[in-house]
């Protein structure tokens, strides 16, 4: 039986995916957009009646879950992780051309972590050493913070942000800021062929949604050893 927020999710997606480029029906598209955002934080990131998969996630896991690298696979640490950075790169640099997350309020050192990149040129011991040193609820909380940042963000768009082209001088910014590694330069590539509205689009949701998605995969597999 097909999960009944997951169908929703994805219905409300491809809705936003059709209309998005289009800046006829924005306010509803911003309303779809906030929804599906939310659906992806914790209630916390909009007090909403929303169901929650991170909220789901996290009230089903144990830290060793929550740990847990399978060999050829990241674990539910990395991804909740790596998901946050990616969203407060595209949205607070490339979107917003302000200070990241990370960089305020010795936020990696509450994290316990040393990396300030992405995460998509680690090999497995690098996972693995972040999965066992990351601080759990500090994750909870950083991923919070750049979720209610990023929804301030949604709030402030107007129709003529829709098709705006990424700024070479911010994609420039994420490299000297050293939240891309040169072994993941890719994403530099990928990004800035990408308008206001394509980020929103992903990462801002979809992304974390599929990570999300991958994480309940992992803690399955954990439960079933």
């Amino acid at each position: 039986m097909k999960d009944p927020n997951r169908v929703y999710w994805n219905e409300q997606f491809k809705i936003l995916q059709d209309t998005w480029p289009k800046t006829n029906n924005f306010e509803k598209c911003v309303e779809i957009c906030l929804t599906l955002h939310e659906m992806v934080h914790s209630r916390e990131v909009a007090h909403s009646e929303y169901w929650s998969f991170e909220d789901e996630l996290w009230s089903g896991m144990s830290e060793e879950s929550f740990r847990k690298a399978f060999k050829g696979e990241q674990s539910i640490a990395w991804k909740l992780w790596h998901s946050a950075r990616i969203e407060d790169i595209t949205m607070n640099i490339l979107i917003k051309d302000e200070q990241q997350v990370i960089n305020s309020n010795n936020w990696l050192h509450r994290l316990n972590i040393k990396a300030r990149d992405t995460g998509n040129a680690m090999n497995e011991e690098e996972i693995e050493a972040l999965s066992k040193t990351i601080d759990m609820q500090e994750l909870w909380a950083y991923r919070l913070t750049v979720g209610l940042k990023t929804r301030h963000i949604i709030k402030s768009f107007k129709p003529e942000d829709l098709k705006k082209k990424i700024e070479p001088s911010r994609l420039q910014r994420i490299i000297d800021e050293g939240a891309v590694v040169s072994e993941a330069k890719g994403l530099i590539d990928y990004w800035g062929k990408k308008t206001y509205s394509g980020l929103l689009l992903m990462p801002a949701t979809r992304h974390i949604f599929v990570h999300l998605n991958e994480a309940f995969r992992l803690l399955g597999k954990e439960e079933r050893r």
